[in-house]
């Protein structure tokens, strides 16, 4: 049961008992990449109290990363970011557990990291990354809260396996990636970072609806939510093949 003062104003808010709390208090959740969107994503979790947290980031800190990835500090440049942001996770909230990997994530070393956690939050960079993302979340039946950012515009969907369509269902999974060019603003990346976390609310509480089938995309530079609605497609190369791997 909820015992904690500082989650008290948590049961105020629209359909969140002290049972969706104390299923967020006993939640797990994997969060690939400590950089713009994990920054937003760890401090939301942490917040909603959001029990066990597994970080997954290779990079370290730099000074240029500053302009969005907002836990991370001076005093931490050049330290592994899953370091700097378990720092800030255990003096924000010190009962959240964290797990940590400085890892770079790939198909052959990916198993043991995703072991013991049913929800994957996307906060990598690129899309060929997240592409990878969504093949190891069909695979191993894991729910996959999306989100990605570019310059002033981002879109967040939540994929579950078996009964969403996938990435690939909504977005064309290309033949070869490309460099992409990396230009992330940090209320954009804060905007999309809170969608993010209101699905991982959602999914582990069962209250609200959450985004399947459906991407919301986000404009900043206009001020402008749109919605694009999808399923999954029979044809498709990863979703259509899940049970097959």
């Amino acid at each position: 049961m909820l015992k904690q003062k500082r989650y008290e104003n948590n049961l105020g808010t629209k359909g969140i008992s002290i049972e969706a709390q104390d299923k967020l208090l006993n939640s797990k959740v994997l969060i690939m990449g400590a950089g713009g969107l994990g920054s937003g994503v760890l401090m939301n979790l942490c917040a909603l109290g959001v029990g066990q947290i597994k970080i997954i980031d290779e990079g370290i800190v730099s000074e240029t990363d500053f302009n969005r990835q907002i836990i991370h500090k001076m005093k931490n440049i050049g330290r592994a970011r899953v370091i700097s942001a378990k720092d800030w996770i255990n003096e924000f909230n010190p009962d959240v557990k964290v797990e940590l990997d400085k890892i770079r994530i790939d198909e052959l070393n990916y198993f043991n990291v995703i072991q013991g956690y049913d929800i994957i939050v996307d906060c990598f960079d690129t899309y060929e990354a997240k592409f990878m993302l969504n093949e190891i979340a069909l695979r191993h039946k894991k729910i996959l809260i999306h989100g990605k950012v570019s310059g002033f515009n981002g879109q967040v969907t939540t994929i579950v396996p078996d009964k969403t369509g996938c990435l690939s269902c909504v977005i064309q999974k290309p033949a070869a990636f490309k460099p992409e060019q990396k230009t992330e603003l940090s209320p954009i990346v804060s905007t999309i970072a809170g969608m993010q976390s209101a699905e991982v609310l959602k999914v582990i509480t069962g209250i609200g609806t959450p985004l399947l089938n459906r991407m919301v995309m986000y404009d900043g530079f206009k001020g402008e939510f749109r919605h694009i609605a999808f399923s999954k497609n029979p044809a498709c190369r990863d979703c259509s093949k899940s049970g097959e791997f």
